[in-house]
């Protein structure tokens, strides 16, 4: 990777070296801490191209007012001929106006790093686990974990990209009574493959057709061994070789998103090597779990309610509403002792947790929280754990509710949707809102070639630049950064907006946001298409302008340079950018 710095990095530097120099001056107290100063875009863009808040931060230790720290500040700033103005604003912050120059020579870094114009060291190398889908593998993947898929696995390309190691993660949910479910399902389907009319699935069976196959591949090996045997004889064998068989499943249906994750981590191993034990003597050894009635449920207790002495995690100490159970009456584990011993496994491996979850577990979400900040305290180290909330999607055609699929039993598959629409469509549509915020999926609008369907908006601002560059390639022009001169004000204006990029990335990635990509990529794109539509009117804003190949090669450089960005943009959200539409 190139050692060229971006422009927010370069600007930031010269704010410290100021600071530093008015540390050696004695205006500013040596060793004083900067890791709160701040050098980014102003919100108000006819403030200036860059704003600061080094004067708001710093005056106190420097024993002045923060105006009369940022005057001393603007006097070093003024003196840089990459900083055409520097103004003091309100109680202390300092506008910057950066000269053209700044802008092309940003262009220039935009061409030198190429695929790293962006990427940055912001994660300190701090190790996250991100785990996401954790669909039970009970059948193939549905709409209803296609969003949380998409938005885990832009999250960790972003992480990435922002200097995390990240680990994908997923927890197989193979120790509950929904395995033992499957298990009978597939039983019935391998009886039904050996030639017994099984009639109507069963209630409380899964009905779908997916696991017919299965049905058939135990009939094929197994023979008639099992079909009247006892269910005790075949249940741990049929439960093994169906999740097998569903995740393979899975893993096909995610492939088709080109997601893949590093670990695929077992409830039922977790369970085999003891891992809720070692949790729980560990929890006791830290008087974090102690034996105690439960609290009779709230509302109207049943009559059958008895209390029940309980190994209960204090978790009301961290912040939840009541200490929770970690095992059953029966003595078996709870699904929140389980999975406390699980991120005690994952805190193992990692700086940092991250749990993308659908928005139907919200009501667990303080109750892991407190665990891991149980953990925190018990390790003596902050161990930073953040869940993502997902909502649903909901599917639609031409505004009317999509129907199931026959095949799922219930549901629409992933598999399905990705087929028709496309990969792409299906990433970048999931990245349009907040997560937390409700979806519609209309078949009809994500594959419209509209400025209202945002995928086709960016790919078609990316297919645009190819086109003009293969055009201009044709006619013998080429993309040129020795005359970047030529290029004035409304040209400057669309290298201003792809500068933003890497300052977005590392916001994205602190707050752990990838639809912020995709919303940056939108307005990229709308600042493309409307300097594109110049043109139309006046041919000495094309691109190419066939009488003047100096101009031509400047703006072909700048096209590129877009390009490029939006195609870093894209790669972070699993969207191929498109040389043709």
């Amino acid at each position: 990777m190139s050692d060229r710095k971006t422009l927010h990095a370069a600007f930031a530097a010269k704010v410290d070296a100021v600071l530093g120099a008015l540390e050696a001056e004695g205006a500013l107290p040596a060793g004083v801490s900067r890791a709160n100063v701040a050098v980014e875009p102003p919100r108000d863009a006819s403030h200036g191209d860059l704003a600061t808040n080094a004067a708001m931060v710093l005056a106190k230790q420097a024993a002045t007012n923060p105006r009369a720290l940022a005057e001393k500040i603007v006097e070093h700033l003024r003196r840089d001929p990459a900083i055409e103005g520097a103004e003091i604003a309100g109680p202390g912050f300092i506008n910057l106006r950066l000269a053209d120059a700044a802008w092309r020579e940003e262009l220039a870094a935009i061409a030198e790093l190429g695929t790293a114009y962006g990427r940055s060291a912001a994660g300190a190398d701090t190790r996250v686990n991100v785990e996401y889908v954790s669909a039970n593998p009970t059948g193939p993947m549905h709409m209803g974990h296609c969003r949380g898929a998409v938005v885990g696995d832009a999250l960790a390309a972003l992480l990435e990209f922002a200097g995390h190691p990240v680990t994908r993660e997923y927890y197989v949910n193979d120790a509950g009574g929904q395995v033992d479910v499957l298990a009978r399902s597939a039983h019935l389907r391998y009886r039904e493959a050996l030639g017994e009319d099984v009639g109507e699935v069963p209630e409380g069976l899964y009905p779908g057709e997916y696991l017919k196959p299965v049905g058939e591949a135990l009939a094929a090996e197994l023979g008639d061994t099992y079909r009247t045997a006892p269910e005790s004889d075949w249940l741990p064998e049929f439960r093994a070789r169906a999740v097998a068989a569903m995740m393979d499943l899975i893993k096909a249906d995610l492939a088709l998103l080109g997601i893949h994750h590093d670990v695929f981590a077992s409830e039922a191993e977790l369970q085999r090597v003891g891992k809720p034990e070692q949790a729980e003597a560990w929890l006791r050894e830290h008087d974090l779990v102690y034996d105690g009635m439960l609290e009779a449920p709230k509302g109207k207790t049943p009559e059958d309610w008895e209390p029940v002495e309980l190994p209960l995690f204090r978790s009301t100490k961290f912040g939840d509403d009541q200490d929770r159970p970690i095992r059953k009456s029966d003595g078996n584990w709870t699904y929140f002792g389980a999975d406390l011993a699980y991120h005690m496994q994952k805190a193992a491996d990692a700086d940092a947790l991250i749990d993308i979850w659908g928005a139907d577990h919200a009501g667990t979400v303080k109750r892991i929280k407190a665990a891991v900040a149980a953990l925190s305290e018990g390790e003596g180290k902050p161990i930073p754990f953040d869940v993502k909330l997902v909502q649903m999607v909901q599917l639609l055609r031409g505004g009317e509710p999509v129907k199931m699929s026959k095949r799922s039993g219930n549901f629409v598959t992933l598999a399905d949707v990705v087929n028709e629409v496309g990969k792409d469509v299906v990433r970048f549509t999931m990245l349009t809102r907040k997560p937390e915020a409700q979806m519609d999926f209309d078949f009809a609008k994500v594959v419209e070639a509209s400025k209202d369907n945002p995928v086709f908006y960016v790919q078609y601002a990316h297919a645009r630049i190819s086109s003009t560059l293969r055009k201009g390639a044709a006619e013998g022009m080429a993309p040129s950064g020795t005359a970047l001169a030529r290029l004035g004000e409304e040209e400057l204006a669309l290298v201003k907006q792809a500068a933003q990029f890497p300052r977005v990335v590392e916001a994205a990635a602190q707050a752990r946001e990838p639809h912020r990509i995709a919303f940056f990529l939108y307005d990229l794109a709308g600042a493309f298409h409307a300097f594109w539509n110049l043109g139309n009117d006046a041919p000495d804003k094309r691109f190419i302008v066939a009488q003047d190949g100096e101009l031509t090669g400047a703006r072909l450089f700048l096209a590129a340079q877009i390009g490029q960005v939006v195609r870093n943009g894209l790669a972070l959200l699993g969207v191929e950018a498109v040389e043709e539409m």
